[in-house]
């Protein structure tokens, strides 16, 4: 594993690690983390991947985890700012592996920023695990009925103390910059997530993209309902879409969780299911280009 820091032009200063396989790679892959999730928590996942023949990268935003410089209440970043932060690490991977497919492999937030991309020309593919909308009425019952006191009451009152939300503190999410808390919530409230609290803009963003989107759906994530996912894909309307559902029994009968895809127990169960959508991507698009070889 490689660790360096990238800086963007215009950009902020971004906490990196790269894994890197032990042959050529088979395309180049990116890590988004849900939010409040630091890169640390993907490097198992990140390192498995990699002997499969992945190059994969994983990053912290800006104003958070090992990209924070400072202090967290004097972090300024949204989430605009995550998403570009995001675009920039895509970008620098995919010039590292130049003539290979890009993709994006979206926990959570990591499959929603996407859609906000300035190029979604660059990116040959998302699968997003454990992702959807994060509306008020789209999460899962449990979550649904302890939003009001986090969206009313403990991010704000939390936040406006602080200067930025400290979830690490109250057990919940993670440190957030405030920018990105603030905006966060008014994603949250509104009935079409970020393409309603954004407007039209964000919405024809969203529906630019053109690659494929496969998302890995998990039966007892606390946080996210299928309805959830739905409503996320829907907002890639340009984009082919495909939802697979994922059961406990699929994996041995193990609590999986929002957060449970990417721990290690799941390596022989759970992870190879997103290796095969990978690889299945990439399989296609050498039998495209071999398409077009024999045409011209």
């Amino acid at each position: 594993m490689q660790t360096f820091t990238l800086d963007p032009p215009g950009g902020a200063p971004l906490a990196l690690c790269v894994h890197q396989p032990a042959g050529p790679a088979r395309a180049s892959v990116v890590v988004g983390p849900a939010i409040g999730v630091p890169q640390q928590f993907y490097q198992d996942f990140a390192a498995w991947l990699a002997r499969q023949g992945w190059r994969v990268t994983t990053f912290d935003y800006r104003g958070h985890g090992a990209s924070l410089r400072g202090r967290a209440a004097a972090a300024r970043a949204n989430l605009f700012d995550w998403a570009r932060d995001y675009e920039a690490v895509a970008a620098h991977a995919r010039a590292q592996q130049p003539g290979k497919p890009l993709y994006l492999l979206g926990h959570s937030l990591g499959a929603q920023l996407p859609g906000l991309f300035a190029r979604p020309d660059q990116v040959d593919g998302l699968l997003a695990v454990a992702a959807g909308s994060g509306y008020l009425r789209h999460i899962a019952p449990r979550a649904r009925r302890m939003a009001p006191l986090l969206w009313y009451a403990l991010l704000p009152l939390s936040t406006l103390a602080c200067g930025y939300f400290p979830g690490r503190r109250l057990r919940t999410i993670g440190d957030l910059p405030a920018g990105v808390a603030w905006q966060w919530r008014r994603w949250c409230l509104n009935p079409r997530y970020s393409a309603g609290a954004e407007g039209e803009r964000v919405a024809r963003s969203y529906a630019q993209a053109r690659y494929p989107i496969a998302a890995l759906s998990l039966g007892d994530d606390e946080m996210m309902t299928l309805a959830g996912t739905e409503a996320l894909l829907a907002l890639y309307a340009g984009a082919t879409r495909r939802i697979e559902r994922i059961a406990p029994q699929d994996a041995g009968g193990r609590r999986i969780g929002h957060m449970g895809f990417f721990r290690p127990q799941f390596e022989a169960s759970l992870w190879p299911r997103a290796a095969a959508v990978l690889a299945g991507w990439g399989a296609a698009g050498q039998a495209a280009a071999g398409v077009a070889t024999t045409t011209a």
